[in-house]
């Protein structure tokens, strides 16, 4: 895992491809490391998302794919699974002499290597933490990918948090499922203990601000320690305690297992997602 802060900004122009939350959270990232807006474009043709971007940053928005988009060095595909086809089709004409970072979910390098006419494609997966610097990126680059270029890449990306490098694509579906998809298992429990402090007669705000404080601790905590989540989790066990009761009660109900069939089934989605979408229209 690699987390820096960048010597110098990016000084190349980047095009993103989709300006939806991912795209927003990088181009914040560039942006406070010092890259200078005007060198940053976006297609975004839902206009009211545009508009949202031009009111954060000086950048240049268009509707569709313009002839600017030569001038890339860097196209970022931040488009929808679904989109991602049409989009090549649209904007890929442009950006011949641009290196390639996907940030879609499920969509292979193979197809986007056949829809761009390029073998010079990183692919990405991101979480929304990256909104707040705190994100996790998982990476994985085609053989034509060169050290500088992977080195540029993983540069963009650690603007949002953290990342690491993976050897085999496949594993990507598996970072989708456990990271990619993760900070919605997290709010998934922050809304079952709001609630069970509802139910036990604390006020919601407090139930809700005693539920984010124990998980932020608690992952500092781990991200801080040399021990295991096991360990971390016996040392706060006291056999016939109140934790004690909680995770009895949770084991009994065979939470682990439904909760790891879950995220499993999360991996199973992001693979059907590249056969599903993996295949222009008409071919």
């Amino acid at each position: 895992m690699t987390s820096f802060t960048l010597s110098q900004p990016p000084s190349e122009s980047i095009a993103f491809i989709g300006g939806g939350n991912m795209a927003s959270a990088i181009i914040g990232g560039l942006v406070r490391q010092g890259m200078a807006p005007e060198l940053i474009q976006v297609v975004e043709p839902h206009a009211e998302q545009g508009a949202r971007l031009l009111g954060q940053w000086p950048i240049r928005v268009w509707p569709h794919a313009q002839a600017s988009l030569a001038s890339a060095k860097l196209a970022v595909w931040a488009v929808k699974p679904q989109a991602f086809a049409q989009a090549a089709q649209e904007a890929g004409a442009h950006l011949h002499e641009a290196l390639h970072l996907s940030v879609a979910a499920g969509i292979r390098s193979d197809n986007i290597a056949q829809w761009l006419g390029s073998q010079r494609i990183v692919r990405a997966m991101p979480n929304t933490p990256a909104l707040i610097g705190q994100g996790m990126s998982a990476l994985y680059a085609r053989p034509a990918v060169t050290p500088a270029e992977r080195e540029r890449v993983q540069a963009v990306m650690d603007t949002t948090g953290e990342s690491l490098w993976l050897s085999d694509e496949s594993q990507l579906d598996a970072v989708t499922a456990l990271s990619g998809s993760g900070p919605a298992y997290v709010f998934y429990f922050l809304e079952a203990m709001t609630q069970a402090g509802l139910d036990m007669g604390l006020p919601e705000a407090q139930a809700l601000r005693l539920a984010k404080a124990t998980f932020s601790g608690a992952s500092a905590l781990a991200q801080n320690s040399s021990e295991s989540p096991q360990v971390l989790r016996e040392r706060v066990t006291s056999k016939g305690g109140t934790t004690y009761a909680a995770l009895t009660a949770m084991e009994g109900a065979e939470l682990k297992r439904h909760f790891v069939a879950a995220i499993r089934a999360a991996q199973a989605r992001a693979t059907e997602l590249g056969l599903e979408f993996g295949t222009p229209p008409g071919a």
